[in-house]
């Protein structure tokens, strides 16, 4: 069996956003100080962002995380899903941490380990760890924070392949016990419906945007599974939803929409990008 390296190997620097770290903080500032917020009043509990290639879901996701610019956190919490089959509810990274060109963010591996014990208790298993992931959700977001977040966190990854509301409520809850009493943030990074024309996503995309508004975690699964909304990371958002609504979240504003036709000028097949903060 070969040794994990530390560094878990990036496979989409370079594709899905920029392998030079001058011209990824350029491209990710722009991005951020292009995004204009609604007034909101509260302290952020979590956020939601889109996950495709930075030239597509960038702007959207700009709206998202500049809601913490130059806020200090000691972890990010990072759900996301796995878009490979894996036979796993809860994955999570073997690696020592994550790279990207703006540096190494350092995972938590005793708080991953005590949220899966927390699974393995409530649920019968755990997080199963995997080396050499392809899953570029969960990377996608990292460049975001490491621009806006002035200080260095260390990062709670897990990627998400169950729809199961009983799973994903107690993962939320084992969340909420890691979140209490620390300087955390949780993001949950999902895209919106794949493929649509634009009228038909827009329809698709409301609806799912609703269900998160109303801070409804089993909404947005109902949505997905009656057809009415979709989301690639539904099980990211509604562990997202349970943990902040234990938190006290009362409230989620939506900062922005867009789908990847706004940039393509290509709207007969689409997909829908969002971006949200919980406040609690």
């Amino acid at each position: 069996m070969r040794p994990i390296a530390p560094l878990r190997p990036s496979p989409i620097a370079g594709r899905w956003y920029e392998n030079d770290p001058k011209k990824l903080a350029a491209e990710v500032d722009r991005y951020l100080n292009d995004a204009k917020l609604p007034d909101f009043a509260g302290d952020v509990v979590a956020l939601i962002a889109p996950h495709a290639g930075h030239i597509y879901s960038g702007a959207v996701a700009g709206h998202a995380f500049v809601a913490v610019h130059d806020k200090n956190y000691d972890l990010v919490i990072l759900l996301s899903p796995l878009h490979a089959p894996h036979p796993d509810s809860f994955l999570t990274s073997a690696h020592h941490a994550y790279a990207t060109p703006l540096g190494e963010i350092i995972i938590a591996r005793d708080l991953v380990n005590a949220v899966s014990a927390d699974l393995e208790e409530n649920l019968g298993f755990g997080i199963t760890p995997i080396a050499n992931d392809g899953e570029h959700s969960l990377e996608i977001e990292l460049p975001f924070l490491q621009r806006v977040l002035p200080n260095d966190f260390e990062l709670l990854p897990i990627m998400i392949r169950s729809t199961n509301v009983q799973e994903l409520a107690v993962l939320g809850k084992a969340l909420t016990k890691i979140l209490r009493g620390r300087n955390a943030l949780l993001v949950a990074s999902t895209d919106l419906s794949h493929f649509y024309r634009q009228d038909q996503a827009k329809t698709l995309d409301s609806e799912m945007l609703h269900q998160i508004e109303i801070l409804s975690p089993e909404g947005v699964l109902e949505a997905e599974e009656m057809g009415k909304g979709f989301a690639c990371g539904r099980g990211a958002v509604a562990a997202t939803l349970y943990a902040a609504k234990e938190l006290g979240a009362k409230e989620v504003k939506i900062l922005n929409y867009a789908t990847s036709g706004d940039i393509s000028g290509d709207y007969s097949s689409v997909v829908g990008y969002g971006a949200a903060v919980v406040l609690g």
